[in-house]
């Protein structure tokens, strides 16, 4: 255990500041400060000796200059066990500095809020940064603080050991010393390197443990901040597939807002979808396209779910259950099963580059922000989609585009028929979303098709039609494509194509 004698406390933000001060002050620490902190603590009526007597420096350059000095680095570097430092500093007159708290600029922030360039540069931290690298290399003999986020854990060590640390605990905030300084470095980096950076530099807050990977031999963590998305209100903790399966629901829901739709997904694919005037209609037609499949599945709703919903939830076993809020009385139905997880989906967007793992390295793209609609139609058939079928065909690219490739959709009335997902053919892909449409009696006479990517040949649209089916919509861009165009135009078929291909691997 060593005993601090004294701190320097510099920080931009003062919330959950104050029982530190009077706690160390309780303990006989002397406080060094700057600035606004320097202030903040005057205010509290605690002594607090301003860095400028120590430096017989003021501050300087419009702030830009207030820490970086000798005798205050001195008293953070010197190594206590060290003769020589010890001479120095007594030779100098520097005393020991043994806690330093920081919270830096905002600089993050300051970016996102599309301030002007001159003053995102002045939120470069430069003396607060050099603090926390000097105090977390010097942990054997310094307790550094180095971020709003470490108050509390700081402020229950001091609370249970006065000023006292060990040097576990000084190790520890070390760790969290260089986890800050790395990340603002990378924040700043970014912002420089603008959209086409020649490095990719990536850290992310936040270690939520899993209970295993994919599969139990499997360990796993999701690195982030799963309290920004969602709350959960029941159940068990996620596992590596429900997140899998929940970052799948999310991103397809948020492709219907105009009216209260449900959605069903197995491993990341969807296996029931339906629009409708009311989200309990919404959910039963969901059902209703694959009820084996969605055993066992991750339920994701647009709109508050109702007694009536949950009703009709409760009565099936499933993993996740999503919605922006739930009506007084559902979740204590939806508890029923002690392990169903129950979240609320918050208001947050969703991000523009989609990052994954390769080779060793990385891939990074943009999200697929593109979706079809009925202007970027353009029909290629003599017989014209009516206005019902383009309804359809929209609802079902926007299920296709969320579909392991190769995909192919099926849907009638704003509903799911069925799908052929992650198949090595399109054919395939096609027989298999027919042959489980007509499993579950479905009549595809009148339906319409979506298909990921273009069809190479004229068989694919040859199976749509003899199965029933009236409308395609697909991308277009083989060059066969007039093999289909013809075939379309020879039984009354119509197509349109978008020119927007939706791989998914």
């Amino acid at each position: 255990m060593k005993k601090a004698k004294s701190a320097l406390i510099s920080v931009f933000h003062k919330d959950g500041l104050e029982p530190i001060i009077r706690r160390l002050h309780a303990d006989g620490v002397k406080l060094y400060s700057t600035g606004g902190t320097q202030t903040f603590i005057e205010g509290l009526k605690i002594p607090v000796t301003p860095v400028e007597e120590l430096t017989t420096y003021p501050s300087i350059l419009g702030g830009r200059v207030k820490t970086l000095h000798p005798k205050v680095f001195g008293g953070i570097l010197a190594r206590r066990d060290n003769e020589g430092d010890i001479a120095q500093m007594a030779q100098y007159e520097i005393p020991e500095i043994d806690i330093v708290i920081v919270d830096l600029y905002p600089f993050e922030k300051t970016v996102a809020s599309g301030a002007p360039e001159a003053d995102i540069i002045e939120k470069i931290d430069i003396g607060g940064i050099s603090l926390i690298r000097g105090a977390a290399k010097n942990y054997a003999d310094v307790v550094i603080v180095p971020s709003m986020e470490d108050y509390p854990r700081f402020l229950e060590m001091i609370e249970k050991n006065g000023s006292a640390s060990t040097i576990e605990d000084r190790r520890y905030f070390a760790m969290r010393a260089f986890a800050v300084s790395s990340h603002y470095d990378s924040a700043i980096y970014n912002y420089f390197a603008g959209e086409e950076k020649p490095d990719l530099r990536l850290t992310v807050e936040g270690k939520y443990p899993l209970r295993y990977g994919e599969n139990p031999h499997q360990k796993a963590a999701f690195y982030g901040d799963l309290n920004k998305m969602f709350t959960q209100l029941h159940g068990k903790e996620l596992s590596y597939n429900n997140l899998l399966d929940v970052a799948a629901a999310v991103e397809l829901i948020a492709e219907f807002a105009a009216e209260p739709t449900f959605a069903i997904l197995k491993h990341n694919n969807a296996c029931g979808v339906a629009s409708r005037s009311t989200i309990v209609e919404a959910y039963k037609d969901a059902l209703a396209c694959d009820p084996v499949s969605a055993f066992g599945g991750v339920l994701i709703a647009n709109r508050e779910i109702d007694i009536p919903t949950a009703n009709e939830i409760d009565a099936l076993f499933c993993e996740v259950v999503i919605a922006p809020s739930y009506a007084d009385g559902v979740l204590e139905i939806l508890q029923h099963k002690k392990n169903r997880i129950v979240l609320v989906q918050k208001e947050f967007a969703l991000p523009d580059k989609l990052v994954r793992s390769c080779l060793g390295g990385f891939l990074v793209q943009d999200r697929n922000k593109a979706t079809d609609t009925a202007e970027i139609m353009r029909p290629v058939t003599n017989t014209q989609p009516t206005p019902e079928q383009i309804e359809d065909m929209i609802f079902a690219s926007k299920i296709c585009k969320h579909s392991k490739s190769n995909a192919i959709v099926l849907a009638k009335g704003k509903q799911l028929y069925a799908s052929g997902i992650g198949q090595t053919s399109r054919i395939d892909a096609l027989r298999q979303a027919v042959e489980k449409a007509e499993s579950f009696e479905f009549d595809l006479h009148g339906s319409v098709l979506a298909s990921d990517a273009y069809f190479p040949f004229a068989d694919g649209v040859e199976m749509a039609q003899k199965a029933g089916i009236v409308s395609v919509i697909q991308p277009g861009g083989s060059i066969r494509d007039q093999l289909s165009i013809d075939y379309c135009n020879e039984n009354k078929i119509s197509m349109v194509f978008t020119g927007t291909r939706h791989f998914k691997h």
